[in-house]
């Protein structure tokens, strides 16, 4: 008996040090509720948010070119492909960590028929980055964005040949305006290193930096559209996502990069340490990381910003975000202010205004036309009408 009252104190004990624990636990489980409960409803109010989603996709835009802009202006930077090659194993990287996490439910796998028709794409993929960088290490930010436009030109036409477009007159307006537009930035700038204006070296050094700025990017400009025709061409046989062709453009491009780095840069002890100098080497590697994640940040803002907005708003905040982008060149890296640069900024400007305005105009015309003539029959339903006449 004596043990039994014992048990029954000790039971007893037990649950009034439970009720006790339950009753100080139970506040603080609230607040932690509230707390999280608080949290998701902040993260869900900015995820509706077509101002966030607008902002975060300039964001990562203009961050993406400045940061590339910063690593390869250093004087002696001569490891493009290495760079390259870097941010595509950070982005690999990122991809499967994602894909670990459940935030890519469905990634196409790896087939080698897929990887042996998507080769030719990834080759012109390595050859707009690696031209996008030997541009910006040679020319100005707003000139590089600038002279991105003519990209515009070459695809419209390049659709025309292979999809069957057309180019309405507003269209060949915008696209007037933005070879004006390049016409006035080359001549600013040229005008600007001979009077040298924001350039330290001498007048004919400067021409030929800028020469060489002009080569890379003409070459940027048609690996660039080659490689959005080529994705479009093959996106839809190979039904590939968004994700899938970033998992397929890294993998592949990565070998290519790498080959190229060994071939034709200088691994030395000596280049490395020239090239990553140690009072900015910390920077210099904060960059590439950050260049590495940009991808996936651009290629999330940009679903975010078509999800809750809509593809007209998004064609239009791309061709808006010029102007900012071009301003940050001026702020951040001490690109020459004079009459002719401001000129062909605003030039380029109004063109995107007038290609955006072009494209919208584009698209409704389908839906404003009334049909003129009887769409054609398949030959089932011509014998159902046959019938039903009889």
């Amino acid at each position: 008996m004596l043990n039994k009252k014992n048990e029954d104190i000790e039971l007893s004990g037990m649950g009034e040090e439970r009720d006790v624990r339950e009753n100080l636990l139970e506040p603080a489980l609230h607040h932690r509720a509230r707390v999280d409960s608080g949290k998701d409803s902040i993260f869900s109010q900015l995820e509706n948010n077509p101002g966030a989603a607008v902002l975060a996709y300039c964001f990562s835009s203009i961050s993406m070119t400045v940061v590339n802009k910063y690593v390869v202006s250093g004087s002696s930077w001569n490891l493009n492909f290495l760079y390259l090659a870097i941010q595509a194993v950070i982005c690999f990287a990122a991809i499967l960590v994602l894909k670990q996490m459940g935030f890519i439910p469905n990634l196409a796998a790896l087939e080698s028929s897929k990887a042996k028709r998507w080769l030719p794409v990834s080759v012109f993929f390595v050859g707009m980055i690696y031209t996008s960088t030997k541009s910006l290490q040679f020319l100005s930010v707003p000139v590089y964005t600038i002279f991105k436009n003519l990209t515009i030109i070459v695809i419209a036409y390049g659709e025309i040949l292979w999809f069957g477009g057309n180019v309405t007159p507003l269209l060949l307006l915008s696209f007037g305006f933005m070879v004006l537009s390049s016409i006035v930035a080359a001549w600013a700038d040229i005008q600007a290193a001979v009077n040298g204006v924001g350039h330290s070296v001498e007048s004919a050094n400067a021409i030929s930096t800028l020469n060489a700025g002009y080569a890379w990017m003409g070459l940027n400009v048609f690996c660039t559209a080659s490689y959005v025709l080529g994705t479009r061409k093959f996106i839809t046989s190979l039904n590939f996502k968004d994700w899938d062709t970033m998992f397929y453009n890294n993998l592949i491009s990565l070998p290519i990069m790498i080959i190229c780095s060994l071939v034709t840069e200088d691994w030395s002890s000596a280049n490395l340490a020239k090239n990553f100098p140690a009072e900015t080497r910390n920077s210099l590697m904060i960059g590439m990381l950050y260049s590495g994640l940009g991808a996936i940040f651009i290629s999330y803002s940009s679903a975010w910003c078509i999800r809750k907005t809509s593809s007209t708003t998004y064609s239009f905040v791309g061709y808006l975000n010029k102007l900012p982008l071009a301003i940050s060149g001026i702020v951040f890296f001490d690109a020459p202010v004079t009459f002719g640069s401001i000129t062909a900024i605003l030039l380029g400007f109004f063109s995107g205004l007038i290609y955006g305005y072009g494209k919208v105009k584009q698209k409704q015309q389908p839906k404003e036309v009334l049909p003129t003539s009887q769409p054609p029959m398949s030959a089932s339903s011509q014998r159902q009408k046959d019938a039903y006449k009889l």
